[in-house]
């Protein structure tokens, strides 16, 4: 494998992105620099409501009278569709334009959150979130595949930089987000701000994407040939039963066995996943040597580094995840943070993971082929750190905040040239696949660490007995050393790397 960085490295990729994908047609403005901010923009709005939820569950639990389930379910009905839908929102963009799609998903969105914000019941805002998955599954692969079609060489690797620091900033911002518009309790409405809020933003957006995206399909004649080919080949729905089928029966039980107390469905589901997922890959492998059209195409797995940034970003989105969620727990169950304290506790990590991820190609390019060990080194360091200055029930000091700060250098160090790395070498045709892929990883990803990590953290709590702050400590203390042992693994995967 080539060793030179990716902002000064050949892009393989290049010659074809001077073929037309898009047209600028009449009424559009395609600058670069506009596409990337109405793509990234929609792509936070998204990533937010993944984590801005959260903090307002103890409020829509009371004025709605949830259950303990039903609530889960209000969190984790949004993850789940956008997890199973992803790859195929990758693949509408690739057969009907990825601008139609994006604009698609977009509209999804935005209504889905006006009904959730509307919403007058449980069963209702577990049906709503669930349809704001669709919206977010349709609308967020095409981030990167605009990305990939519309920047090359040095301006794809800045544009690839902002994607990873919106994914870092997007999880604490959340959190902070929604602590600030649960304790403001806007003209008495509660909770329902936190989906509101994205309305006007989502209209906004879309008034700017239908003029600043580029329109789709504007090909010569043989390249339209060629695209009504691939797209008569259809969506390869037997692999997408498999795949919707494979990540539901992971998710579901990562979301809810520790509140159901880890039953016998909850090993049987995630056992019959890894059944069906080997199904899904002999599947695919048949029907790609057939000349079909996968879902996920193999010539993708094979791209020189592809399965390793695979398990590296599933690492990072795991620990950032975990981390996040045991802390919040610690915070605001063991010291008794309010949610807007709780959620500020992370902005360290954010701001700091958002800033290596734009100012690491700067950096000195004798230092480039060890950052990605380094960073997941630094993060098992810092999170052992966490967990020792916060022993005993203790605050930490300014000490923590050093913590916090190695955490997130260290996350986005791992993430965004791993992130880079890889994309740079896929080829036009193979980027809607390439996006699904690595969203779809990175989704994955967060659920391990939420319910693995979550689990220990709960576990290890009730192991202690009565709740207080020092039993809490102690249950991250754990979590912590675990953290650190994922992010050592994420190391030795950089060691291996570099050998090669």
């Amino acid at each position: 494998m080539t060793t030179t960085t990716p902002s000064t490295a050949a892009d393989p990729a290049d010659p074809a992105d001077s073929s037309p994908s898009f047209s600028k047609a009449p009424g559009t403005d395609n600058r670069p620099g506009r596409i990337l901010a109405v793509v990234i923009a929609a792509q936070f709005m998204a990533l937010l409501d993944a984590f801005i939820v959260n903090v307002a569950a103890p409020t829509i639990r009371v004025e709605l009278g949830a259950s303990g389930a039903g609530l889960q379910l209000v969190i984790a009905g949004y993850t789940i569709t956008y997890a199973v839908l992803l790859i195929t929102g990758a693949r509408l963009g690739d057969r009907l334009g990825h601008r139609r799609v994006y604009l698609a998903g977009l509209a999804v969105f935005t209504a889905a959150s006006l009904a959730c914000g509307l919403s007058q019941g449980t069963g209702e805002l577990i049906a709503f979130r669930l349809l704001q998955g669709v919206g977010s599954a349709l609308l967020i692969p095409q981030v990167l595949s605009l990305i990939q079609r519309n920047f090359t060489g040095e301006a794809r690797t800045k544009a690839l930089g902002a994607y990873a620091a919106v994914l870092a900033v997007g999880a604490a911002a959340g959190q902070v987000l929604g602590g600030i518009l649960v304790s403001a309790d806007l003209f008495g409405t509660g909770w329902r701000p936190v989906f509101l809020v994205n309305v006007p933003v989502g209209v906004v957006l879309l008034m700017m994407a239908r003029r600043v995206l580029p329109r789709d399909a504007s090909r010569e004649p043989g390249e339209v040939r060629r695209a009504q080919g691939r797209r008569a080949r259809g969506l390869d729905l037997p692999g997408l039963v498999l795949l919707g089928a494979t990540v539901s029966l992971l998710t579901v039980p990562l979301v809810l066995g520790q509140q159901e107390g880890w039953p016998l469905w909850s090993w049987l589901s995630m056992g019959s996943a890894v059944v069906l997922f080997t199904l899904f890959c002999g599947y695919e492998s048949r029907l790609a040597s057939g000349g079909g059209a996968p879902l996920i195409a193999p010539r993708v797995l094979r791209i020189p580094g592809m399965g390793l940034a695979v398990f590296r970003i599933a690492t990072v989105m795991a620990v950032n995840a975990g981390f996040l969620f045991v802390l919040t727990l610690h915070v605001q169950g063991g010291l008794g943070y309010s949610a807007l304290r709780a959620g500020l506790t992370f902005a360290p990590t954010a701001v700091v993971f958002g800033a290596v991820g734009l100012t690491w190609r700067h950096w000195p390019a004798a230092a480039q082929r060890a950052l990605i060990p380094c960073g997941f080194a630094l993060t098992a360091l810092s999170t052992v750190a966490v967990g020792l200055l916060l022993r005993d029930g203790g605050q930490g000091g300014l000490w923590l905040y050093a913590a916090f700060v190695g955490i997130g250098a260290g996350l986005s160090l791992g993430f965004s040239p791993t992130l880079t790395r890889a994309l740079s070498t896929v080829r036009p045709e193979d980027a809607a696949d390439a996006s699904g892929l690595l969203a779809t990883v990175t989704q994955i990803g967060q659920l391990i660490g939420v319910a693995g990590f979550g689990a220990l953290f709960l576990n290890r709590l009730e192991s202690q007995g009565a709740p207080g702050a020092y039993s809490s400590a102690d249950a991250l203390q754990v979590c912590a050393y675990a953290l650190a042992g994922a992010a050592a693994l994420g190391a030795v995967s950089g060691l291996v790397r570099l050998r090669r």
